[in-house]
């Protein structure tokens, strides 16, 4: 039960105690719990509980004394009772007052505490939040802040730290103020932030050569991104850093192109111990790396020039020299550069040995080249910038009978002018200083002249003067008085050679590269009832040509004779025609190019010979009967030959086998080299006999399945000698599944042999040789390709014709049978050939044979080839 406070009773007047209060005697002394006695006031509580008995009183109020709650108590019976309800009524109603004012006075209180409370909080984040404002303003950063992956970014701080006059978002745009790798770093770290809420801080380099600090971390469910400008000593730091890095790179790069430098480097310390080499060096001192070179002591430069170059170094001195060493176990010429630095010294190594083998090669050809010079018959003077003369030929002392001390001496070019001059060899000249002074203009020019002195003993010199790119002249000196000589005797001869002319029956005519006529005899002239007035004013050949044809009006033969001798002149080539002219006579005309671009006609008159023509023509035909007896006789002693033959084949291999007794070297090429004659001289006489069996229809054709791919070896295994002896490589061009085909294995095999041995003959070694073999709807094309000299056009349409052998600047020698022979087993089996060649291009030869079924002719006559109807695939 709740006591309260509060005390009722009439108010105690001055100097009377009144009734003494509980706790406090009547003398007012105050009892042992100290309150005051006979204070005239009385608790509510006791008020209200005035009708209670006084045990009940005494307990409730828990009154220690009996004595005074009985007092109490006597005194609350006391009052009336009416009064004492509406003194309990009014008592209560100000019991609640006063207990809800001092609820309320103690809110008040509690809410005073706690709005001092929060203005002290308020207080101290205005505190917290200058603070934090001074903080960021101490130095230039830019805060930036999301709530939430996906919220809007607030940007707080200075945006100028991106760039000058820049907005704040675009710090988002790192490729725009930080460099490209920088910024793919913190937008990955960024996005790694906002994911995971990953934290991460790193230095980043700007556009403008700065670092900015950049870090991210999550605070109260916001990412917090802050850039910082780096500045003071960390900015320097990092740029040291930087920097350092840089030159790391840098020292990197140069170590590993330093590597690659084909020049041995190398780097010592004071103690000339080496430190670091490049691989030029280990692999001139054949180290496997530095520290095996270093372990094993390896040195490229011999011990006296170390301590050469070590006394240099002492000295403050570059070592240079040139020295012999050792290069990866070759004996080199090297020149050697050390130069000291702050720790030790570093060096180059140059490999001249090419360069004076070149010098000495160079100096030996100079002096090839003196005596060379000395052989020739021009004089020849070399003058330096100087105007000295550094170089006479024999043919220069000899032409002027200068004394060989004085040309020794090298004497200047005016020199040798008034010493010529003095001994009158020079052309006479009224003023020769002016002409000594003109002549030596030819050291300020850059243009070649050729002067004519006309010396006083009546020789005629031709003078060239040629200046030097480095400064200089040279003369040659060309007597030409012999030239002018010949000149003279070669137009008398020209005299001669009209006279001659004219003496001749036949009508000859020179027409010069411009079609007009330059020289003929009386002959011409009277053959084609030529005008002296008309040649003598060189004609054109049209215009000739327009005067001779009423006398004979063929238009064939004088269309010719125009194209040969006003035709290109590289298309310009020897003709022969005949001319039939009205009055019944025959002319023979020959045109035969000149070397000078000219012409020559000659007309003959063969008027007689016609007449023995028909005579010619039947023993003409009489020969070609006797050649078809010729052909029979080969054809018949080929045949014999080949018995007797055989048998030396078979002796000389029987020889060769050594089945009858050991031979000693020379028996044995004996023996090698019969029969490779016999070999070939068989080979000859079966292309003899195949060609006789052709011609007369005998030869007959055996079909079966033939694998083209093992044709093509086996016609290349008969050549494999002359493949390594040539050092030919020959290269097959087949596809795998290419199959089968029917013909004649044998003649394929014949001729693809002889298309490989003419490939191989006509080769240059190391040059290669393709076959190949191609289906193409119903046919089976081979081509045999070479790279050799190729076939001139006049050569290439008689290649087929027999015994037509051309070798064409080779070794290659045959007797002209092998393509005729490839033509004709071509043609028996239904096929055709071509040749496809031009000098320098090399030869490419196509055979194509028909790919399809054929009857067997039922009659059975020899001479015609059947294949038999089997399936090629």
């Amino acid at each position: 039960m709740i006591q309260l406070g509060l005390f009722v009773g009439p108010p105690k007047k001055e100097g009377q105690h009144g009734m003494a209060g509980h706790g406090e005697r009547q003398d007012g002394s105050k009892d042992r719990r100290g309150s005051p006695v006979g204070s005239g006031r009385m608790p509510l509580s006791l008020v209200l509980l005035a009708g209670t008995s006084k045990a009940a009183l005494a307990s409730t109020l828990n009154l220690p004394f009996a004595e005074e709650a009985s007092d109490l108590i006597g005194f609350l019976h006391g009052l009336d009772l009416h009064n004492a309800v509406y003194f309990g009524l009014f008592m209560g109603l100000l019991a609640f007052s006063t207990t809800t004012a001092m609820l309320l006075m103690r809110e008040q209180k509690r809410s005073a505490r706690m709005e001092r409370t929060l203005r002290n909080e308020i207080a101290a984040l205005r505190g917290a939040d200058d603070l934090a404002a001074l903080l960021m303003g101490s130095e230039r950063q830019l805060l930036v802040s999301w709530n939430g992956r996906d919220g809007e970014p607030r940007f707080q701080g200075d945006p100028s730290i991106i760039g000058e006059n820049a907005p704040a978002q675009r710090a988002l745009a790192f490729g725009t103020w930080l460099s490209a790798a920088d910024a793919a770093s913190v937008e990955s770290a960024l996005e790694q932030l906002k994911d995971r809420g990953q934290a991460f801080r790193l230095t980043a380099r700007g556009l403008g050569n700065r670092f900015i600090d950049v870090e991210g971390r999550t605070i109260g469910g916001r990412a917090i991104l802050r850039l910082r400008d780096v500045t003071g000593d960390r900015a320097e730091l990092l740029r040291t850093q930087a920097n350092l890095a840089t030159a790391r790179s840098d020292l990197r790069s140069m170590t590993m192109l330093l590597d690659d430098v084909a020049y041995p480097l190398w780097i010592r310390d004071m103690e000339d111990r080496l430190l670091w080499a490049n691989q030029a060096y280990l692999r001139s001192v054949e180290a496997r790396d530095l520290d095996d070179a270093i372990n094993r002591s390896l040195e490229l430069l011999s011990a006296p020039t170390r301590e050469e170059a070590r006394r240099s170094r002492q000295a403050g001195a570059t070592f240079s020299g040139r020295v012999t060493a050792v290069v990866a176990g070759h004996r080199a010429v090297l020149d050697v550069i050390e130069r000291p630095t702050a720790g030790g010294c570093a060096g180059i190594a140059v490999d001249v040995s090419e360069l004076e083998a070149v010098r000495t090669d160079l100096q030996r050809q100079m002096d090839a080249h003196v005596r060379t010079l000395d052989q020739l018959p021009t004089a020849v003077a070399i003058f330096d910038g100087s105007q000295n003369l550094i170089f006479s030929n024999a043919a220069y002392q000899q032409l002027w009978g200068l004394d060989a001390a004085f040309l020794a001496s090298r004497p200047t070019d005016s020199e040798v002018l008034d010493r010529l001059r003095a001994a009158r060899k020079l052309p006479e000249q009224a003023d020769f200083r002016a002409w000594k002074a003109d002549f030596l203009q030819g050291y300020r020019s850059v243009e070649q002249q050729q002067i004519w002195w006309h010396l006083p003993d009546r020789r005629t010199l031709r003078v060239v003067i040629n200046p030097n790119p480095q400064g200089g002249v040279t003369y040659l000196f060309d007597d030409v008085s012999e030239r002018f000589e010949l000149a003279s005797q070669v137009h008398s001869l020209t005299r001669v050679q009209s006279e001659t002319l004219d003496t001749l029956k036949e009508g000859v005519a020179v027409f010069g590269s411009d079609g007009r006529l330059k020289l003929h005899n009386r002959a011409f002239a009277d053959m084609w009832n030529l005008s002296s007035e008309m040649t003598a004013e060189n004609p054109h050949i049209d215009t000739i040509i327009r005067a001779c044809r009423p006398m004979a009006p063929q238009d064939e033969p004088w269309i010719d004779i125009r194209g040969a001798v006003a035709g290109l002149a590289d298309m310009r080539m020897g003709l022969s025609c005949r001319i039939e002219r009205q009055d019944g006579s025959s002319l023979d005309c020959t045109a035969q190019p000149l070397p000078d671009g000219a012409t020559l006609l000659s007309f003959t008159d063969v008027t007689a010979s016609v007449n023995v023509e028909r005579a010619l023509t039947e023993r003409n035909e009489a020969l070609e009967r006797a050649s078809r007896l010729r052909d029979e006789f080969v054809h018949h002693v080929s045949y014999e030959l080949r018995s007797p033959l055989t048998n030396i084949i078979g002796f000389t291999q029987l020889l060769g086998d050594e089945t009858v007794g050991a031979l000693n070297p020379r028996q044995r090429d004996y023996a090698d080299h019969i029969m490779r004659s016999s070999a070939s001289l068989l080979a000859i006489l079966n292309d003899i006999l195949d060609l006789a069996s052709i011609d007369t229809g005998s030869l007959e054709l055996t079909p079966e399945i033939v694998d083209i791919r093992s044709t093509i070896e086996a016609a290349m295994r008969g050549l494999e000698d002359r493949l390594a002896e040539s050092a030919l490589k020959v290269v097959i061009d087949a596809p795998d599944d290419i199959g089968t085909f029917v013909a004649d294995g044998k003649r394929v095999r014949q001729i693809l042999f002889n298309l490989l041995s003419n490939a191989v003959g006509f080769s240059s070694p190391g040059q290669t040789i393709t076959v190949s073999a191609r289906k193409r709807g119903g046919e089976v094309i081979f081509e045999v390709k070479d790279q050799g000299l190729g076939i001139p056009a006049e050569i290439k349409a008689r290649i087929f014709e027999r015994f037509e052998s051309h070798t064409l600047g080779t070794r290659h020698r045959g007797v002209g049978l092998g393509l005729s022979i490839v033509r004709s087993f071509v043609e028996l089996h239904g096929g055709r050939i071509d040749v496809a060649s031009a000098p320098g291009m090399g030869t490419t030869v196509t055979c194509i044979f028909p790919n399809e079924r054929h009857e067997t002719p039922s009659d059975g006559r020899s001479g015609q080839s059947a294949l038999t109807p089997i399936a090629a695939e």
